[in-house]
């Protein structure tokens, strides 16, 4: 499955979360529900998964957490909060580069409208190059 594929299966997934929730929930929650129909879909979804942190060829004795880590090359990364801040679009493009993966995206549930809280986010060092 492609990296668009999961994409699409995973705005589908938070979509039918949102329409059921609302806003204004924890983030947990919506972790833990997008979580659950993402396996129903049957897609390979890992919750809070490690990410070690590699400094000058070093592996270093802390790591950071994907939200969901999907088929081993997409990250999702959640909040629900008031406004999505740079500081949230550097989180999860530093985890895509750690992970090397090549897309991933930030959903906010503290939306009235989902789709004004989700970006997709690529990789720039990742992305194909033309030729």
């Amino acid at each position: 499955m492609t990296e668009n594929e999961i994409a699409t299966l995973v705005f589908k997934s938070s979509l039918e979360v949102h329409k059921n929730l609302g806003p204004g929930l924890l983030e947990s929650t919506y972790q833990e529900c997008l979580y659950f129909e993402l396996k129903q879909s049957g897609l390979f979804v890992e919750k809070e998964k490690s990410l070690p942190v590699v400094y000058k060829n070093v592996t270093l004795d802390l790591s950071y957490r994907i939200d969901l880590f999907i088929e081993n090359k997409f990250i999702v990364e959640l909040k629900s909060v008031e406004a999505i801040n740079p500081i949230h679009m550097s989180k999860i493009i530093t985890y895509l580069k750690l992970s090397k993966c090549r897309l991933g995206m930030l959903i906010n549930f503290n939306v009235p409208l989902l789709k004004q809280g989700v970006k997709r986010v690529i990789n720039s060092s990742k992305a194909p190059t033309k030729t």
